[in-house]
């Protein structure tokens, strides 16, 4: 074990990322208009420094971040006094579905309105969030990094069962997300991929060795109640509490999602058992879900405290690497050019629908059915778009952060990315344990060679941009990156 002789500093911080109007809230195929909030959403920052090393890790209640939200951030970072190097700022989402859309209204994510049709609805425009958004993360970064103190870090490992592998796969070999049909039952043979239930933990000392934060690393997304209406950090609400409850009330967590594209919490078979074991408990799934996760910080955390490093080595690299295109087909552009047009046939009946019977806008949520249509045309719509990209690019940049802090690694994916590559990079990592941080860009789902197979959403030309050959070029350039960093042998890419 390589020894570090310079002085560890670590600064925690907090700010609630609530809108204070009603917002669109991101993810689902159809529009969401936010009818109330049903906890508080939080960015948690977490500021280390050793030596001429630094790196800032903000959690975000948020379903990804875009470029243009971090670019933002950053730059209003370089105007302000004793503040980090903006570059060496990780943000990560805890993939929420129920948190505002911040993602700028574009030809295909158009939130505003409908394919020209106005909405009409009581909203804080995209922009507006945004700019609240990106001034509270900017001041939590400042503020973590001020408050920079001596300390250190201890890492440990359990398990949870939380995460869920969401791909069914039929008879014929077809895969689909969140198969929930009985009459389907019989055609049922198998679930497509494996599950990750490890907690990944490191936690954080202050001189006294009193805890005083958690990175909580899983591999499962924040999506318990993601079909909901309301503005919600989803399960990471009841898990804060719980872990503060046992812990501390003033305990700073920074939840990070691991490599979990094909995984939710959501279960596809016990449903009805599962339901009655909530009722006699007398939890719903999201205090269940809390219950499993602190309940294994709880065991963890009294044998790592015995082995806290005060002078743990911290290496930062930051590196930019090119993925190939996911190859979109002339029979993909022919499919989805056949969906759009029935799609359209649809968008046109809810349009005279609504023309016909103004009345239905007076109802709650009218505006549901059409967006549902419209989201889904525009969903196809990427596929030609991109058939017309690859013309002339073949390969998109991504930027990627590798860490070493101690004997531990983390290393950041921008994309949903599917648990198989996650265990390659895990198995082929050099340090002791290895926290993957998805969803630290804008990206969407990377599927895995065998779930394209199958098919199904999620792992269809419309649903990512990088494939399963993307997919292992970011596998490759991680372990690289890993290696370099414990000076091993990197194997040639």
């Amino acid at each position: 074990m390589r020894m570090n002789k310079n002085e560890f500093k670590v600064g925690l911080a907090q700010t609630d990322i609530t809108p204070l109007s009603p917002v669109f809230l991101a993810g689902q195929l159809y529009t969401r208009l936010s009818e109330g909030v049903r906890d508080p959403l939080t960015a948690t920052a977490c500021a280390m420094e050793s030596g001429t090393e630094q790196v800032v890790f903000v959690s975000c209640d948020l379903i990804n971040i875009p470029d243009a939200l971090r670019d933002r951030v950053r730059l209003q970072l370089q105007g302000q006094a004793d503040a980090p190097d903006p570059t060496q700022v990780i943000f990560n989402a805890t993939h929420t579905h129920t948190a505002p859309e911040h993602r700028l209204p574009a030809k295909d994510a158009d939130h505003s309105s409908i394919g020209g049709m106005n909405l009409e609805l009581d909203v804080m425009p995209v922009e507006e969030y945004l700019k609240f958004l990106s001034a509270r993360l900017v001041e939590v970064i400042v503020r973590a990094w001020q408050s920079r103190q001596q300390g250190g870090i201890a890492f440990g490992l359990g398990y949870a069962a939380v995460g869920r592998n969401r791909r069914w796969v039929d008879r014929e070999g077809k895969s689909t997300m969140y198969n929930g049909d009985p009459a389907l039952y019989d055609s049922f043979r198998h679930i497509e991929g494996y599950e990750d239930h490890s907690v990944q933990l490191t936690a954080i000392y202050d001189v006294n060795r009193q805890l005083t934060g958690l990175i909580v690393n899983l591999a499962c997304p924040s999506q318990e109640t993601m079909h909901d209406f309301t503005v919600s950090s989803d399960f990471w609400h009841e898990t804060r509490l719980e872990i503060r409850r046992r812990f501390g009330e003033n305990l700073y967590i920074l939840p990070q999602c691991s490599a979990a594209g094909d995984l939710s919490p959501s279960l596809l078979y016990d449903l009805e058992a599962n339901e009655r074991m909530l009722e006699l408990k007398g939890r719903s799934m999201r205090e269940e879900i809390a219950h499993r996760i602190v309940a294994s910080l709880e065991e963890i955390l009294p044998y790592i405290s015995r082995q806290i490093d005060y002078h743990p080595i911290l290496q930062h690299q930051v590196r930019t690497v090119n993925l190939a295109l996911n190859q979109i087909t002339a029979a993909d552009v022919q499919q989805s050019q056949m969906e759009i047009d029935k799609l359209h046939l649809e968008y046109e009946q809810e349009k005279t629908k609504l023309a016909n019977q103004p009345e239905l806008r007076q109802q709650p949520r009218w505006y549901v059915p059409l967006s549902a249509v419209y989201r889904r045309i525009l969903w196809n719509q990427r596929v030609i778009a991109r058939y017309e990209q690859q013309q002339s690019v073949s390969t998109v940049a991504a930027k990627l952060h590798i860490l070493r802090l101690g004997e531990v690694a983390f290393a950041t994916i921008p994309y949903e990315y599917y648990l198989d590559f996650g265990i390659q990079i895990k198995l082929r990592s050099p340090a002791l344990q290895t926290f993957l941080v998805q969803l630290t860009g804008g990206g969407t789902y990377v599927p895995s060679p065998r779930s394209v197979k199958g098919g199904g959403y999620g792992s269809v030309p419309a649903s990512n941009a990088i494939g399963p050959a993307g997919g292992q070029e970011l596998a490759d350039q991680v372990v690289f990156g890993l290696q370099t960093l414990w000076g091993v042998n990197a194997e040639k890419l």
